[in-house]
């Protein structure tokens, strides 16, 4: 298949980089980290003056209609600066299931705001993720003409700053809703919680919290099918940041290595450094190819999970190799953190683990391979099942 990316995707790529180029630097990083919200409002503005937060919004709503390809690109500049916004809470983990799932008026109400940059969304799908059941750690009660939504998920990324928070939970009878939730409602709390990365994912309480059917995205009948197709599309997402993180990562290990010199030379020119570099460059290639496999099949409407299980595998243990590699070659320079090199290594840390690490993802690319064995016709046994060469 050919990944060669089109006119408009490679516009979408190099806005996203123009825009982040221009407003994010590790000194208004280091600024915004020290902030309670931990999100930088201005460059979210700028992300919205210059039509990036609609690209994957229907443009019946005002967005542009685009897929998660786009918004993969986008992830993927965020990586490569570290910008501290809510891109992936808010386009992927909220307005992607909205879009594809939410009924007209439900997506009406939210979706014209996220493009405008007024609306933060986000979802509570780690309690799903680390499930070994597959089924969400919420419960739901018909209550009147909604639900009553009872449990508790952790480290919902910045649910402290949205407008809404879409929460699966898991019906007596067995199925799914998916439905969304003011994190400043009656029944609900949010435990502050601080990541590796330093961005802040509330722990989410909640208790017999009514929720009526005006606010549910995907009911009963269909919730299975959006839960596992917006943890698809989450888990590619958190790939594309990864692959924009190791990228700039090694650019900026490259660039150290040719300009400290040791014993009169530069560290790039001694074999040790030049060998861990070229893994990194294999590590890194590795990613992206499986990342694209996984956004476009899911883009084109074909089953797409295992493709996505490896490429969260992929960008979850050679995600975490590269940056380790890159903050290593850093010498000891590369745990100074006011040197910029090591926020990538804390990020890189911080997606490796989001929904699911490299075991996670081993045992459920298992799952889904055994399940497609047993699906698969029964060979027969005899003679007639034995090929020509094996008489």
């Amino acid at each position: 298949m050919d990944f060669t990316f089109t006119e408009e995707q490679v516009a979408v790529s190099e806005a996203a980089s123009a825009v982040l180029s221009g407003m994010v630097d590790p000194g208004r990083v280091a600024t915004i980290e020290a902030t309670d919200d931990r999100i930088d409002r201005e460059l979210w503005g700028a992300l919205a003056a210059a039509d990036l937060l609609g690209l994957a919004v229907p443009k019946a709503y005002g967005g542009g209609g685009l897929g998660l390809t786009e918004l993969c690109l986008l992830l993927e500049a965020q990586g490569d600066f570290v910008a501290p916004v809510p891109l992936w809470a808010t386009l992927v983990l909220g307005a992607l299931p909205i879009a594809r799932f939410a009924p007209a008026t439900v997506a009406a109400r939210w979706l014209p705001g996220v493009v405008e940059g007024r609306v933060l969304l986000t979802a509570a799908l780690s309690g799903t993720a680390d499930s070994t059941s597959g089924l969400p750690a919420v419960t739901a009660e018909p209550s009147g003409d909604g639900w009553r939504l009872s449990g508790h998920e952790p480290a919902v990324p910045q649910a402290h700053l949205a407008d809404r928070v879409l929460v699966p939970a898991r019906t007596a009878a067995g199925g799914v809703i998916l439905a969304l939730v003011d994190p400043a409602g009656e029944g609900v709390e949010l435990e502050r919680a601080v990541t590796t990365n330093r961005e802040v994912h509330p722990h989410l309480s909640l208790s017999e919290v009514a929720v009526g059917n005006g606010d549910v995205v995907a009911g009963p009948g269909v919730g299975r099918e959006a839960l596992d197709w917006t943890l698809d599309a989450a888990r590619t997402g958190l790939a594309a940041m990864v692959l924009g993180v190791c990228e700039s990562a090694l650019r900026q290990t490259a660039a150290y290595l040719n300009e400290r010199e040791q014993f009169g030379r530069p560290l790039s020119t001694f074999q040790g450094t030049m060998l861990k570099a070229a893994d990194a460059a294999i590590d890194i290639e590795a990613i992206r190819v499986t990342l694209w496999q996984a956004a476009w099949r899911i883009d084109s409407d074909l089953p797409a999970a295992e493709s996505v299980a490896v490429a969260k595998w992929q960008a979850s243990e050679r995600g975490q190799r590269v940056v380790h590699a890159t903050q290593h070659l850093h010498g000891g320079v590369g745990a100074d953190i006011t040197y910029p090199i090591h926020r990538y290594f804390l990020w890189g840390k911080q997606l490796e683990l989001l929904l699911g690490g490299p075991s996670r993802q081993l045992s459920r690319l298992g799952s889904l391979i055994a399940d497609r064995t047993e699906a698969s016709p029964a060979i027969p046994d005899g003679p007639a099942a034995q090929s020509p060469g094996g008489r």
